[in-house]
């Protein structure tokens, strides 16, 4: 186990500031591990600094001399991952005008950080979960396999747990990369290395930009430690430079800084229910579009009933409108008193007129209903016309009145194929 000068060294070594208990934990977990091969994975949230950590298993390492490459999972294409990582033959796909090394190849001996693992293709996984394996993989395109000796050390922001549960991420993968797992704190769960981090950033930029560096007053580091820091250090770097280059005045109080915080929104979007990440990635303006309609066919349907209830001989008026009152909540319009309850039934008897030779006999006359159409392209269509004739064929106020961007608009238009009214 590592003493407190020890990772003291490492913080200096690595630029890493701060004296979080967390932080220190993560430290010591990483150096322990740097001497072995054992596959790390490193958690934490966006911006909390998980490559220093990448860095310090490599630098710790027998493998300390071979080379160190970081790659962005999250920023290379899905149809050319696969080449970059493993590499490919010449005339493989198109555009392969000759034959290139992937990253395994490249690194045999040295490290590579995985970062965003979690956002890797599963085609993908498949092939890394081998390189875990054996240490086997192949290029794209060629059937001929080879070896590699290659440590790797990945990251996410993401609760990969979550995404096994999704389909979104191999299980198996999964557990061979969680043999180490590292922690990185997020900065608003380190206390006072919010205001180091916040000093030591004002003096970089001061000497960058030649000013006297900025300093908060008591006030104002309450106030910095007091904010959630979502973006972490990096937000927090961001918040530095800009007070160093805007202000004049060198000292920051509480106002000031409050102005450079942003604040904490609260979305009112509706919240998706967790289920199939694939299908909560389709849902388009095309789906709600079909809610709306759905929503709008079952409040007909309701309303028929309610109108054939009261029209029929059967029926008790007196209990229809309670019953039925949900159809009538958004109704803020009608002035309900104008509308009085239905007396209750006379129940004197009526005179009976014995000649029933003189009522000509009722017959009920069939008739045909027209059957409602159920098809939504046509349902679609018909709302699309309905807001353009009531918007004088105006694409922007008609894509506004059905909640869809005016692009959508467009392309339904094409897609229908509707002319101009």
């Amino acid at each position: 186990m590592l003493n407190q000068s020890e990772i003291q060294s490492i913080k200096q070594r690595f630029g890493i500031i701060g004296n979080s208990p967390l932080l220190n934990y993560a430290i010591q977990v990483a150096a322990q591990v740097a001497p072995t091969d054992m596959t790390v994975l490193i958690t934490g949230e966006s911006g909390s600094g998980k490559e220093s950590f990448s860095k310090i298993i490599h630098s710790l390492s027998p493998r300390k001399h071979g080379q160190f490459i970081a790659i962005n999972c999250g920023a290379i294409p899905e149809g050319t991952i696969d080449s970059e990582l493993f590499g490919h033959e010449k005339g493989s796909f198109t555009g392969a005008q000759e034959a290139r090394k992937g990253y395994f190849e490249v690194t045999s001996g040295g490290t590579i950080f995985l970062d965003e693992i979690g956002e890797m293709p599963l085609g993908t996984q498949a092939r890394l979960l081998r390189v875990l394996e054996n240490g086997e993989f192949i290029k794209v395109g060629s059937s001929k396999v080879q070896k590699t000796d290659v440590r790797v050390v990945t990251a996410t922001n993401v609760n990969l747990l979550n995404a096994v549960r999704d389909g979104a991420f191999r299980e198996d993968l999964y557990y061979r990369l969680n043999t180490v797992p590292i922690t990185v704190p997020p900065l608003r769960e380190r206390g006072e290395d919010v205001y180091l981090l916040f000093r030591k950033f004002a003096s970089d930029f001061a000497e960058k930009y030649h000013v006297k560096p900025v300093t908060l007053t008591p006030d104002a580091v309450l106030e910095l430690q007091r904010f959630r820091f979502p973006g972490n250090i990096r937000q927090l770097k961001n918040i530095a430079e800009q007070i160093s280059v805007l202000e004049y005045d060198r000292e920051i109080d509480g106002n000031k800084l409050r102005h450079y915080l942003p604040k904490e929104e609260v979305s009112t979007l509706p919240m998706l229910l967790p289920g199939n990440r694939a299908a909560d990635q389709n849902f388009s303006e095309r789906d709600l579009l079909y809610k709306v309609l759905f929503d709008m066919k079952k409040d007909v349907t309701d309303l028929k009933k309610l109108v054939y209830e009261f029209i029929s001989p059967q029926s008790n008026n007196a209990n229809i409108l309670q019953e039925h009152s949900h159809l009538f909540e958004n109704l803020d319009t009608v002035d309900r008193r104008s509308y009085p309850a239905p007396e209750p039934a006379d129940n004197r008897l009526l005179p009976v007129n014995d000649h029933t030779d003189d009522y000509e006999k009722v017959e009920d006359i069939p008739h045909e209903t027209e059957e409602e159409t159920l098809s939504l392209e046509s349902k679609e269509k018909e709302m699309i016309l309905k807001a353009l004739k009531k918007h004088n064929n105006k694409r922007k106020y008609a894509a506004h009145d059905l909640g869809i961007s005016e692009r959508t608009l467009y392309r339904k238009l094409k897609q229908y194929d509707i002319e101009e009214l």
